[in-house]
């Protein structure tokens, strides 16, 4: 890892999206929370909660950081779903890799709850959107 004792403790943020299409009959059974596997969202939500806080035991040259929030929204449309994973905190470096990872997970949450319909689902454009220090 890089050093970065001399950085300043500054208040951070990242955002990143992804998105996993699907079938109109997928999203349906995910709104109607009738997937075999369960509450896909809330699963999604879940692992991609604990994907951001141990970021740094997956990925070997990130930082433990102070994480102060970390916040997902769905974005649910006819086909598809995008995912954002927003997180916030104080520390002398940043929260995108943190942020990508929660997207990430997410989307393979989603991917594996529901691989029991159709195996040609997609998942695409995982991006930082956003990051501020």
């Amino acid at each position: 890892m890089i050093d970065i004792s001399k950085k300043k403790i500054t208040k951070r943020r990242a955002v990143a999206e992804g998105i996993i299409i699907l079938t109109p009959q997928i999203i349906n059974d995910i709104k109607n929370k009738k997937v075999p596997k369960g509450d896909v969202l809330s699963f999604a939500e879940s692992a991609a909660l604990l994907a951001v806080k141990n970021t740094p035991n997956v990925l070997p040259h990130c930082h433990p950081v102070k994480i102060t929030k970390a916040k997902l929204n769905f974005e649910i449309k006819n086909d598809s779903i995008k995912v954002s994973c927003e997180v916030e905190g104080f520390d002398r470096t940043g929260f995108e890799m943190e942020a990508l990872y929660g997207v990430a997970v997410s989307l393979l949450t989603i991917y594996d709850m529901c691989k029991v319909y159709k195996k040609e689902i997609k998942i695409s454009q995982i991006y930082l959107k956003e990051k501020s220090k």
